[in-house]
């Protein structure tokens, strides 16, 4: 199994914008797929997730500020970040949400004025 790639951090001011990608390899059709933060000294979490029909969960911490997609076609799954807050700063990972892939290397997103 390879690890998923992600990509698109960097830093922002607050209010900001940033695009996340994810690209997994081998097909994620049919998987619930998800993007987690690991904020400093913080454990991982799980952000929003996306069904395999497109139906999206969120954290109620960004609730309405980010909107997860996906395109099974390209196996890339999107985070869109709106509104961002110096607490969205962390480093953010894509996976399976049941039996994950290996944690790739994540995207560094810092939210700082």
């Amino acid at each position: 199994q390879v690890q998923p790639v992600e990509s698109g951090g960097g830093l922002v001011q607050p209010g900001g914008s940033l695009r996340l990608s994810c690209a997994a390899s081998g097909h994620i059709f049919g998987f619930t797929m998800g993007w987690y933060r690991q904020a400093p000294g913080k454990q991982r979490e799980l952000v929003a997730r996306i069904m395999a029909l497109g139906s999206a969960n969120y954290a109620d911490s960004v609730q309405g500020r980010f909107t997860i997609s996906r395109d099974n076609a390209k196996n890339t799954v999107y985070l869109q970040m709106n509104s961002l807050k110096p607490e969205d700063t962390g480093v953010y990972y894509c996976n399976k949400v049941i039996n994950p892939l290996p944690w790739g290397q994540g995207t560094q997103v810092t939210v700082s004025s």
